[in-house]
């Protein structure tokens, strides 16, 4: 499907030194290992209801592709496509999503008195967050393995990320979001061409209302870790920090955690990337940052918990952290503790200040998930736990626009 991107349009993929569409070889329980075939519409492993996770031939893989060879190839996510999980060009949806820029931040560094501070800025995505790059890669595949309509339970980038990328694949999309969530974020999913329904409660209640639709109508259930290629979109988080880094990686990545694909994905993208020969065993400390308000990730961090317990009264700024219950608790869980890293909850006072400071050092209008991220990495640095030197990288992953009323004066 033709596609703009910085330098014109442009229709077929140059697939440059290998033939290959994608090594994806099948799915496999990230909880039980069962495997499954990979082309056929899944969502939540049949055995034991925990998310799927998509396997590649990385020993194929690892005879055909070149990591110096990207840098001919389109930025967007799309150029690390052998290790994405669509069998044909004509079913890649594209908007011009990820290859975001990873900014050194000297100013804002210099506040906290520290050095080497990265941020890797997913504003500038196509619907302004990181939700386009799992929601390209999912309606993508859906697309491809026959979906007929799409539905996501959504705190609100989500919704409307799927809802624009339902539209260039021509699909009906579905979205249920809570009634309390900014005006903007239902009114660009309609615009879109979506129908919203507004929830009163929390992502999770609109995760049931949503399910009555996906089983009454057959709808094909998007939601967070409860079909395998959301993850795959995002694990490409971790292929653009290793080679905008010159395939060094940090030494710690500091990740607002909702749903925690992000993290859970770029976990699973430094493994792979190992296999391929791209990258030796290093891996950057992952940090896990919630709100005070709803922490759930944190509680079982500390407390050496496997899964984490839903967290009651969930309440903050931060739409996209008031998340009481990841179906992927035990991935981010597994992750945070395979590389020696931590979980942080900030306020949201400490997120807003963090919000502003971005703006006025490096002119990044960050939203507050962002700023959550940021408040982390402060701490962290305060209190040691980031070592005087060390490289790290701070997710920002969205736009503050979305989030303006939290600034409104008048």
């Amino acid at each position: 499907m033709a596609r703009l991107d910085l330098f014109g349009v442009w229709d077929s993929c140059d697939f440059g030194e290998t033939n290959a569409m994608t090594f994806l070889t099948h799915l496999e329980c990230g909880h039980c290992k069962k495997e499954l075939e990979a082309d056929r519409l899944w969502n939540l492993c049949p055995a034991c209801e925990k998310p799927l996770l998509a396997r590649y031939d990385l020993e194929a893989a690892s005879k055909s592709l070149n990591r110096n060879a990207f840098g001919s190839r389109e930025m967007t996510l799309w150029r690390y496509r052998e290790l994405l999980p669509i069998r044909d060009s004509e079913n890649m949806l594209s908007l011009g999503e990820g290859y975001t820029p990873i900014i050194k931040a000297e100013r804002l560094a210099r506040e906290f008195g520290t050095t080497n501070l990265f941020i890797k800025d997913e504003s500038h995505n196509p619907t302004g967050s990181f939700k386009d790059r799992g929601l390209s890669v999912a309606v993508s595949r859906a697309r491809e393995l026959g979906a007929t309509s799409l539905s996501i339970p959504t705190a609100g980038n989500a919704g409307g990320s799927m809802s624009a990328y339902s539209a260039l694949a021509g699909l009906p999309a579905y979205v249920f979001m809570p009634e309390d969530v900014p005006k903007l974020f239902p009114a660009e999913c309609r615009v879109y061409g979506a129908e919203v329904t507004l929830v009163d409660g929390l992502i999770t209640d609109c995760g049931r209302v949503a399910r009555e639709g996906v089983e009454r109508f057959g709808r094909f259930d998007l939601s967070t870790l409860k079909e395998p290629y959301r993850l795959e979109g995002k694990k490409t988080m971790g292929y653009e920090i290793a080679e905008q880094m010159g395939w060094e990686l940090p030494d710690a990545i500091i990740y607002p955690t909702g749903g925690g694909t992000g993290l859970v994905g770029m976990w699973k993208a430094f493994a792979e990337m190992e296999s391929l020969g791209w990258i030796g065993p290093k891996r950057p400390r992952m940090v896990s940052v919630q709100m005070e308000g709803c922490a759930p990730i944190v509680k079982a961090f500390h407390e050496q918990r496997e899964f984490a317990e839903p967290w009651e009264g969930a309440e903050t700024v931060a739409d996209g952290l008031r998340v009481p219950s990841a179906v992927g608790d035990f991935l981010i869980l597994k992750a945070l503790r395979e590389s020696s890293g931590t979980a942080v909850a900030v306020s949201d006072p400490e997120c807003l200040e963090a919000v502003e400071l971005f703006g006025r050092t490096e002119g990044i209008f960050a939203c507050p998930e962002g700023g959550a991220a940021l408040a982390a990495y402060q701490r962290l640095s305060n209190d040691g736990w980031i070592r005087e030197g060390e490289t790290a990288v701070v997710f920002n992953t969205g736009s503050g626009l979305k989030y303006a009323h939290l600034w409104d004066k008048d």
